[in-house]
């Protein structure tokens, strides 16, 4: 990609973007010495940077002088990209009332919708989806907009998502679900909101890991709470190992009496012929493990 050398007055015009300066960026698009669409190294347009920093009226003046609304810089990535990334619906609104297109997409197949639902932009996320953003809009690796969403922990952005059609469902190629995800975040809140609304309980990625297996590796005890109430399998998963090895391996005495009460069998061996009791040497988890061993035998 060739660009024309970057000449002062175009650098001059990047700062103004950058910092709002209106009048300066006026005064050099009227010369007619700077290309209102001239780009840097990166092939950033001023439009780009504006758009960045929020700047609305900067952003308002280069788009009457004439510039290309839907231009991408070398990443794929256009000003309606960072006006969402950034959280600035004003200038979204604006992008779209002079044309802006929702379908562009980076180079790892970001879109401005999954850049609002990274950074947890409910407001950015409603005006895109009013004005035909996709919602099954996906990265090359298969995370959706309500993934990034529940990797966030972005509660009322996922009840927009949800509400709008969001599937619940819908893992990533490796087959992390969002509910895996927001598990493994410790977002119980999002987790309990996922469950009512009929995520799997027990979708486990390629790994053969389980959201209860990744809480209880955490020691996540919210979260193992949430997904019990579910009645999620507590036996050995496809990984070899079951929640009580994970919780019992992780010292966690909460998480383990969270499991045992929910029915967890403390004599089950994992695929290494091992109980749960030979994974400690914690006298108070021994204690809960051999107690419900006698409870279960009785």
């Amino acid at each position: 990609m060739s660009f024309k050398k970057e000449t002062p007055l175009a650098n001059a015009a990047f700062w103004a973007a950058r910092k709002g300066n209106l009048a300066l960026l006026q005064l050099l698009l009227n010369s007619g010495r700077v290309d209102v669409d001239c780009k840097d190294s990166l092939g950033s347009t001023a439009l780009m940077v504006a758009s960045y920093y929020g700047h609305k009226e900067c952003v308002r003046e280069l788009v009457l002088q004439g510039a290309d609304i839907n231009l991408q810089r070398e990443t794929g990535a256009t000003a309606l990209f960072f006006a969402a990334q950034q959280g600035h619906n004003d200038i979204v609104k604006l992008l779209f009332e002079y044309g802006a297109s929702t379908e562009f997409k980076t180079k790892d197949g970001g879109t401005a919708l999954l850049a609002a639902c990274q950074y947890g932009h409910m407001r950015v996320v409603d005006t895109l989806l009013k004005h035909g953003a996709n919602i099954h809009d996906e990265l090359y690796d298969g995370a959706t907009a309500l993934f990034l969403a529940a990797q966030g922990g972005f509660l009322d952005l996922i009840r927009l998502l949800l509400s709008s059609g969001a599937k619940v469902n819908q893992p990533r190629q490796d087959g992390t679900a969002p509910l895996w995800i927001a598990s493994q975040m410790g977002h119980s809140d999002v987790v309990r909101v996922m469950l009512l609304r009929g995520a799997d309980r027990d979708a486990a990625r390629l790994d053969g890991t389980t959201a209860l297996l990744k809480a209880a590796t955490k020691g996540y005890n919210d979260v193992i709470e949430e997904l019990l109430k579910f009645s999620p399998a507590l036996g050995i998963l496809k990984n070899g190992t079951s929640a009580l090895h994970e919780a019992v391996l992780g010292g966690n005495i909460r998480a383990v009496a969270l499991l045992l009460e929910a029915g967890a069998d403390p004599i089950l061996k994992n695929k290494k012929n091992e109980l749960p009791s030979d994974l400690t040497k914690n006298e108070r988890i021994l204690r809960l493990l051999q107690s419900r061993g006698k409870h279960r035998r009785s």
